[in-house]
């Protein structure tokens, strides 16, 4: 169960809770209430780390990139001289 469905169930657990008088049902629903938004969180960064890991390695090739291209530019300056 994704974070937004357990805080949408832990708010109908918390107020059948109320509506019943049933202090563990309401516990339970604010329980899975938390639950839901912590796991919002986690996937919030998770979805942060993987664009932030991609973003480094296209500026990783990039540069790697650069410095292949360099490194044969001087190769064949080099090559002329001679």
């Amino acid at each position: 169960m994704n974070g937004s469905a357990r805080v949408a169930k832990g708010r109908i657990e918390e107020a059948a809770g109320a509506l019943t008088n049933n202090d563990k049902l309401r516990a339970k629903g604010r329980t899975d209430q938390a639950v839901g938004h912590l796991k919002q969180d986690a996937d919030t960064g998770v979805r942060y780390a993987k664009d932030f890991a991609r973003r480094v390695e296209a500026k990783a090739r990039e540069a790697g990139q650069a410095a292949v291209a360099k490194a044969e530019k001087r190769a064949a300056g080099s090559s002329c001289r001679s």
